[in-house]
Parts: structure tokens; C-alpha cells; sequence
């Protein structure tokens, strides 16, 4: 039988009363505290439109939600505004550039002939039913037939009107009936090196006719070294604009225009080295204009004729330039007279063989390239120039009035 503690059993049983008060007294605090919470809550979240999923929504929130939820559904399609002055530039000039196709005949059985290159030209001028272009002289240089795609496909026969070997310009002409758009000349010596040019044209073939690339002027007044007759010996330097808008082969004969759209220059060359990138080169139209006057009007171009035949004194050995021509010992420059065309204006002034000639109109002439960038870029037919040069070791002068045979 076991032990019974009376007292004991009362104290225990009061503390359970008092636990069960205490359990009480504590769930309520926690429920009163839980509804605070709720009360002060679900206002702070309803400002970030975020309820609580267990809580519905009224009827202006409803609302709200389908109108969000038909918003995600609609596409807005918007019309973007691309027009630049590049674009604008391009629209004016773009139709002007072709596409010319150079056309050799294989053989003298062939009767269709080959196409043996193609390059770009610049409608410049409509007149009397025909249509001029001017292009380069290497992308027509021994064409037995031409043709001309316009920009819209249209292929047209064309004619060759003269081509200049120098300065590596021609002029070919089209019946204008098709032809509905021509280039405006710019200004080439108002360019200014930064400034943007657009290049247009149809490189490698009429796949990519039309092409356009843009940059800046990269330099002004170049000087680039041209071997004319493929001997080793440079012959004449050509004065291009500098350019690094991308030039391939086939934009040769293309248009550079600036950003007016207005013609600037003729796309001749770019420099093609593996070292080297974007140096495109361009003819001045400044200095184009008077050559394509020519090749359009006289199929040539009328240069002054001296009627001499030339070798600079820099290739020739200091023993001849001593024994030969008898030059002084500090005279290491000029230009020696080879041979003088009978009844010429050098003839006529009193020029002869052996003959070092060393200023022109007060101008030192160190060599070839001198000489011809005087007698072609500043002298006219008819005009006199005043000659130096040495005749057995003595200065001498004289005035030869130009002709205009062709040199």
C-alpha cells in the first residue's frame, strides 16, 4: 500500500490551476497582439498594391488588375525616324553613281567578248540627248565595248568620249532618255581634313552596285608617286584627297560626295598594303573639272607642248653629270634634254640635247615631276615660259612659247 501526502497533492494541484491560468493569460496577449499586427499591416502593404493572398480584393482593385493584365497583352509598334544628313546626302547623289562594265574581246573568233572589269562612274551632265560620265582612265584602258547599269538595273550601251592616261580620268556618254538623276559639283579646295564624306560606288562587281561608306577626310593635297609606263621610274604625282571611307576595287571611278550630297571627288585608289588600313584616295573635283571639260569637248586633254625628251639629272651617274652634261659640282639637280622634236617650241626657243634645265618662271625644277606639274598645272597653250638651264657648264636662259600638241 502506498504512501499518501495530503498537502503534497494540494500544491500540486494548485500549480496546475496556475499553469492552465498562465497558458490562458498568455494566448490571449498573443491573439490581441496578432489582430494589432493585422490592423496596422494590411494598410502599409496595400499603398505597394501587395495584399495578402488570403484577403479579397474589392471591386476597384479588380478592376485595376484586368485592365494591368490586357496592357501586357498589346504590342506598341513604333516608327523610328532614321532620316540623317547622311541619309539625305545619299538620296541626292546615290542615282548618280554607276556601274560600268569594261568588255574585251577574248580573241579575233571571239565575237561576244569577255567582261574584263568593272567600276563605277558619276553622271555629271545631260546635253543634247546624250548623258556624260566620268569614271577613271584604268577602268575603261582597253575596252572594246562599254556598258552602264544605272542604280534601278537598267543596262545601257556606252561610248568612250577621251581618256587621260596622267591624271587617270575619262569620259563615256549614254543615251540620256533612262537617265533621271546627275551629280551636283562640290567645292575640293573648301574641304577641311575631319570632315565626313561618304563614299558611293560598286565594289568587287554589280552584286554590291550602289554601296555606300562613310569616314572623314584624312588629309588634303597628297602627293602619291605614279609609275605611268610600268618601267620602274616613277613618272607623275597625282594630287588626291586622303580619305579612310572604305574604297574596294570596283569603287574606282565612284563618287566621294560630302555631306551636302554635292560631288567633291573622284574614288581612283586606295593604298593596298597588309600593314595598312583605311587609306582610300579620291581626285579633287576642283582639279577634275577642267580634264573632264577637255575629254568631253576635245577627247583629249590639250596640255602645253614642249616637244623634248626627258630624264631627270637625280638618275643620271655624278660621272656623266660631270663628263656629259658638264654640270658645276654643286648643281646635282634639273632635268637633261635627251632629244628635241624638229620645228618644236623648244626647238624654236633654242634648246638642245645635253641641255639641263633647272627654273621655270623663277621655280626650281628638281626633276621629271616638277617640270610636268609646272607645264601642266600652271601653264596654258599659247603661253611663254621663262627657261634657265646649263649649256656646257654655263647658266643660260631663255622664252619658249607653248604649243598644243599633245605632249
Amino acid at each position: 500500500m502506498g504512501y499518501y501526502d495530503q498537502d503534497y497533492e494540494q500544491q500540486r494541484n494548485k500549480k496546475q490551476k496556475g499553469n492552465r491560468g498562465g497558458y490562458f493569460l498568455a494566448s490571449l496577449v498573443g491573439a490581441v497582439l496578432g489582430a494589432m499586427l493585422v490592423i496596422v499591416a494590411v494598410p502599409k502593404l496595400a499603398d505597394f498594391n501587395v495584399l495578402p493572398y488570403s484577403v479579397e480584393p474589392d471591386n476597384k482593385l479588380e478592376e485595376a488588375d484586368n485592365e494591368a493584365r490586357e496592357n501586357l497583352g498589346q504590342v506598341e509598334k513604333i516608327s523610328v525616324d532614321v532620316t540623317t544628313d547622311v541619309t539625305k546626302a545619299v538620296d541626292k547623289a546615290g542615282d548618280a553613281v554607276v556601274g560600268i562594265t569594261n568588255i574585251q574581246s577574248a580573241s579575233f573568233w571571239d565575237d561576244g567578248g569577255q567582261p574584263a572589269a568593272t567600276g563605277s562612274g558619276v553622271i555629271y551632265k545631260k546635253e543634247g540627248g546624250k548623258a556624260f560620265i566620268v569614271t577613271n582612265h584604268h577602268v575603261v584602258d582597253g575596252a572594246s565595248d562599254l556598258e552602264v547599269t544605272l542604280a534601278d538595273g537598267t543596262k545601257l550601251p556606252a561610248t568612250l568620249r577621251g581618256s587621260d592616261i596622267w591624271t587617270d580620268l575619262a569620259v563615256i556618254e549614254v543615251e540620256a532618255k533612262e537617265i533621271k538623276k546627275i551629280a551636283e559639283f562640290g567645292n575640293s579646295d573648301a574641304l577641311k581634313t575631319g570632315e565626313p564624306v561618304i563614299a558611293i560606288g560598286t565594289p568587287l562587281g554589280l552584286t554590291f552596285s550602289g554601296s555606300v561608306t562613310q569616314g572623314i577626310i584624312s588629309g588634303l593635297e597628297r602627293a602619291i608617286p605614279v609609275d605611268i609606263n610600268q618601267d620602274g621610274i616613277v613618272d607623275w604625282q597625282a594630287e588626291v584627297l586622303q580619305t579612310d571611307a572604305a574604297i574596294n576595287p570596283g569603287n574606282s571611278g565612284g563618287a566621294l560626295i560630302n555631306i551636302s550630297g554635292q560631288l567633291i571627288g573622284i574614288n581612283s585608289m586606295k593604298i593596298a598594303q597588309s600593314a595598312v588600313e583605311g587609306i582610300g584616295l579620291a581626285i579633287p573635283i576642283n582639279y577634275a573639272a577642267p580634264i573632264i571639260d577637255d575629254l568631253e569637248q576635245f577627247g583629249e586633254v590639250r596640255r602645253p607642248y614642249m616637244g623634248v625628251e626627258l630624264q631627270s639629272v637625280n638618275e643620271i651617274p655624278s660621272y656623266y653629270q660631270q663628263e656629259a652634261l658638264k654640270l658645276p659640282k654643286d648643281i646635282t639637280y634639273g632635268v637633261a634634254i635627251k632629244q628635241v622634236s624638229p620645228n618644236s617650241p623648244a626647238s624654236q626657243a633654242g634648246l638642245q640635247e645635253l641641255d639641263v634645265i633647272v627654273e621655270m618662271d623663277g621655280e626650281q625644277i628638281t626633276d621629271v615631276i616638277d617640270l610636268r606639274k609646272h607645264l601642266y598645272n600652271k601653264k596654258k597653250i599659247g603661253d611663254q615660259m621663262q627657261i634657265k638651264f646649263y649649256r656646257d657648264g654655263k647658266l643660260t636662259e631663255t622664252t619658249l612659247k607653248l604649243s598644243g600638241q599633245t605632249f
